[in-house]
């Protein structure tokens, strides 16, 4: 069975530190806000529970007695260690933003984005949950879910960000500049795709649509299973590949990629999806407000470059 704490009251607790530390029952009184009686009252209530004089109260001034030298240090400290412990909890805590999304999109789309959101949200972290499974949001393990999908998510409130589409990209330093054609002999990289998924951006698919045999044989040089690693094979300079533009923009814009053919397939929507009962967390609502900002500004941009000058 635990010991029982035999305890005063806090109140007569915190009387007698304020006489102990001030030397003075009215400086005492009026720090803690009550008149110099109600401090002299809850002093013998402490002392009857100690079964001693704690203070000498004659001759002035107050000193205290062997029992309350004693006690007042420890009872001092522990005050104080409440007294910060209760700052903590009352302190404004940043509030943690858990946000699942495709290791891809993670990587290629979000991290480079998290200095600005850091900026303008300094008081609510992120935490990127980077995963191609489709995260339960009603598990509670995620607030937010960056979705990359076909159709729209109907486990919750989807908003379009935007859709994306494939090109085919290689290094520049590959390509002879005589000759147009000389990125079909090199090497393909392809990555793996959902099984059944007919409508899926492979090399079988557009030489399907393109109705272009290619130079080499049909051989796949180099098959990842994660798209990021076909990513960096390409931006490396070890062949060819069909990637979202909007995994690779950054490299289509600095010219490290370029598009090597007009033809392109259809790709995903990126969808942001929400819990209705989440829309009012101010954490959800300020996450959403500014990646929806960052799409339309984005978007606005490549408008801008398609229009002829």
């Amino acid at each position: 069975m635990p010991l029982m704490r035999r305890l005063p009251p806090l109140v007569a607790l915190r009387a007698f530190e304020a006489v102990a530390r001030l030397g003075s029952f009215r400086l005492a009184a009026e720090e803690l806000h009550v008149t110099p009686t109600a401090v002299s009252h809850q002093l013998r209530i402490f002392e009857e529970h100690c079964g001693q004089m704690l203070l000498r109260r004659r001759p002035r001034p107050l000193s205290l007695t062997e029992a309350g030298a004693r006690l007042f240090p420890v009872i001092r400290d522990g005050l104080d260690a409440f007294a910060t412990a209760i700052e903590q909890v009352r302190a404004p805590q940043n509030h943690r933003l858990r946000v699942s999304t495709t290791n891809a999109f993670a990587a290629r789309c979000l991290v480079p984005l998290l200095p600005a959101w850091y900026r303008e949200n300094p008081a609510i972290d992120l935490e990127v949950i980077g995963t191609d499974q489709v995260m339960d949001l009603r598990a509670g393990t995620v607030d937010v879910a960056l979705r990359y999908a076909r159709d729209p998510p109907v486990d919750g409130v989807a908003v379009e960000l935007t859709r994306d589409r494939f090109h085919v990209v290689a290094a520049p330093r590959l390509l002879e500049s005589s000759d147009a054609e000389s990125w079909k002999r090199l090497p393909r990289i392809a990555y793996d795709w959902l099984p059944g998924d007919t409508m899926a951006p492979t090399w079988e698919r557009w030489q399907a649509v393109s109705h272009i045999r290619l130079n080499a044989s049909d051989r796949i040089a180099m098959r990842f299973r994660e798209e990021l690693h076909a990513i960096e094979a390409v931006v490396a300079g070890q062949g060819v590949a069909i990637c979202s533009d909007l995994l690779v923009r950054q490299e289509l814009s600095d010219g490290s990629l370029v598009r090597v053919s007009s033809i392109t397939l259809d790709g995903y929507g990126l969808y942001l999806v929400t819990l209705p009962e989440q829309t009012t967390s101010q954490g959800v609502q300020d996450f959403c407000a500014w990646l929806r900002r960052v799409y339309l500004t984005a978007s606005a941009v490549s408008n801008e470059r398609q229009v002829p000058g």
